[in-house]
């Protein structure tokens, strides 16, 4: 028998037979589930923290490396332990650092944790060039043109050169003197210091006392004048029955030359070569 759709053959409708659930019901269910993953939590947490705390966990010691030309191990050790709280996993890294760094001659400290116990530190001590500021500042600056104070009386070599000028350019400074030393050098002439003035003008002395005016400009203007004075001065003292180690001051911000000074002869304008 083959079916045949009437007006009067419609679907049943489905009965939705689920109950809803009242909604601080609901609430209630959540906050059941959040207290117990709290709870767990909670548990989990004071267990780590008594394992944390064990006694195997306590810190037992500092191990130093690195630069300790000017700080001994053993007193850096004792200066810095008494400053160290918390054990091996809550000691504060940063705050070891800094007391390292706190240390004289120290320029960069890097902190480490050795487990279980113990924590490795590796130094690096600031390298000095120079003495910086006026003759009776202590200070000096660094091979990464750093000023630092120190005591300058741990020094093996105290020969140094003196480099002046506003604190927030002394690598500016160290990179003028960098250029300038191998052609006072070239010169048979010691560079002993070096200034950057107030006016933004450089100025050189060398060790036999004479003073150099090098003017205005960055390591390349400066050089191009400081080259112009090189390839004559030799022939010129000679010229006068003089030597370089005679010149008493030289003003290198002429336009086409320089002006020299030295023992005996009066002032002299020098041209540039053409």
């Amino acid at each position: 028998m083959t079916g045949r759709y009437t007006p009067h053959m419609r679907p049943r409708p489905e009965v939705d037979t689920s109950v809803a659930v009242p909604l601080d019901v609901k609430l209630m269910h959540m906050a059941a589930s959040l207290m117990y993953v709290g709870a767990i939590v909670a548990v989990l947490g004071a267990v780590l923290w008594s394992l944390v705390q064990l006694p195997m966990f306590a810190l037992a010691g500092i191990t130093v490396h690195g630069d300790v030309e000017h700080n001994n191990a053993v007193t850096l050790r004792a200066n810095v332990a008494s400053r160290l709280t918390g054990n091996f996993f809550t000691a504060d890294l940063g705050r070891v650092r800094n007391a390292f760094e706190s240390v004289p001659w120290v320029r960069q400290a890097t902190v480490q944790r050795e487990f279980p116990n113990r924590l490795r530190v590796t130094l690096e001590e600031h390298q000095p060039v120079a003495y910086w500021g006026d003759d009776s500042d202590a200070r000096m600056v660094n091979s990464y043109g750093e000023v630092f104070e120190a005591n300058a009386g741990d020094l093996d070599d105290e020969k140094m050169p003196r480099l002046n000028g506003p604190d927030s350019q002394s690598q500016q400074v160290l990179a003028m003197y960098r250029a300038l030393a191998p052609v006072f050098k070239e010169l048979t002439l010691a560079l002993e210091s070096l200034e950057l003035t107030g006016r933004g003008s450089w100025r050189a002395r060398v060790a036999h006392g004479a003073v150099i005016e090098l003017g205005r400009g960055s390591v390349e203007d400066v050089m191009v004048r400081m080259r112009r004075m090189a390839t004559t001065l030799v022939q010129v003292t000679h010229k006068l029955g003089r030597k370089v180690s005679a010149m008493e001051s030289a003003d290198l911000r002429h336009d086409n030359g320089y002006a020299i000074r030295l023992r005996g002869v009066s002032t002299l304008d020098v041209p540039a070569k053409r």
